[in-house]
């Protein structure tokens, strides 16, 4: 037969403190003692109490819980997303509610938003792709609870938390060029999706100033197969290009595996640079230059202006990104320079010991 759940009470009699003692405790108020704090935290776990945070908002009191509506966790960055915000919320006391978008089921936004509020949850992370104009409604829409957006125009009049759009794409071109590179293969995210189009209007914008135009642009999915299929597409219909600029890591782990099986060498041949800095990016083969967005930042970044967030007064946040270079990227034709200079290393120390 299953055990009785603790109740609160038990917990107060077995520390030997009052019921609002242990309440104070459980909301992480600042008047009790240290000592106090320890004897009930040690009661909660000897008794295994677990606070009914369902209850304490029937009975109007705050709310625990936040929600997160996002894209699908399969993808690599909306993942890290996740699992960052949990972790933050977890340590402000909260739990988080995830509400996944099911595009195979036409599933909306708002459904997601109003199953949330169905849960009492009145502060919402938005992790969805959002025109402006698309996010003003939501917020328009749904001003009986608090939603902050992590991937709309950081210019957006919306509570957001974002990244900004030219800092990594435009130093990602002006790198490429530096070494030498002047035909560049565009692999953008979605058409229908904002941070795709900022990034891919970036790039084409480096170049143009430049006096440079791709020369060839293709739209994945963001997924490692788009960018497997597309790498094909661009060796069979473009084959001159010597760098390819890639709208996430997860298409540029498909377009590496594809360059490999063709037996095209990265980056003697081509010189590859992805967007986002996932964990796994540094185990390509080669390790992949790309952008890194600090995903733990941004989401530690949104809980606690989510958190701290009263009377309506949102101040949002524009984060920068930055080039990590890595072992995808050099000057083309840079096979030759390098086994050049190692021959002449070779002839010097070969001089040297002749010398001994």
């Amino acid at each position: 037969m299953k055990s009785k759940s603790s109740t609160l009470e038990d917990v107060a009699r077995y520390a030997g403190v009052s019921y609002q003692t242990v309440s104070r405790v459980l909301n992480k108020s600042a008047n009790v003692s240290d000592a106090t704090r320890l004897k009930v935290e040690q009661a909660i776990e000897v008794l295994r109490y677990v606070p009914n945070r369902l209850a304490q908002q029937l009975v109007g009191k705050q709310s625990f819980t936040l929600g997160l509506v996002t894209t699908s966790l399969a993808l690599h960055a909306p993942s890290q997303i996740a699992a960052s915000v949990k972790k933050y919320a977890h340590q402000a006391g909260y739990q988080v509610l995830i509400s996944m978008i099911d595009e195979d089921v036409n599933q909306s936004i708002q459904d997601s938003i109003n199953e949330l509020k169905s849960q009492r949850v009145d502060r919402v992370i938005i992790n969805i792709p959002l025109e402006s104009a698309e996010a003003e409604l939501i917020y328009e829409n749904n001003r009986d609870i608090l939603c902050l957006f992590l991937d709309v125009d950081p210019t957006s009049t919306v509570f957001n938390v974002c990244f900004n759009p030219a800092d990594g794409s435009r130093a990602s071109v002006e790198y490429l060029l530096e070494l030498g590179h002047r035909e560049f293969a565009l692999l953008a995210g979605p058409e229908d999706s904002v941070s795709s189009r900022l990034r891919l209007r970036s790039w084409q914008e480096t170049l143009t100033e430049n006096g440079l135009q791709p020369v060839t642009v293709i739209h994945g999915d963001w997924s490692a197969k788009s960018g497997y299929y597309n790498a094909l597409h661009m060796l069979r219909e473009t084959p001159q290009f010597t760098a390819m600029l890639v709208g996430n890591d997860q298409m540029a782990l498909g377009v590496t595996s594809a360059l490999h099986q063709h037996n095209v060498a990265i980056p003697q041949q081509v010189s590859i640079v992805g967007y986002d800095d996932t964990y796994d990016s540094a185990f390509f083969h080669p390790a992949l230059t790309t952008v890194s967005l600090d995903l733990d930042l941004q989401s530690k970044e949104a809980v606690e202006r989510l958190l701290a967030t009263k009377n309506d007064v949102t101040v949002s946040k524009v984060l920068p990104a930055k080039l990590v270079v890595r072992n995808s990227t050099r000057a083309p034709g840079g096979q030759d320079k390098d086994l050049n200079q190692i021959a002449d290393q070779l002839d010097k120390l070969a001089s040297q010991l002749r010398g001994q």
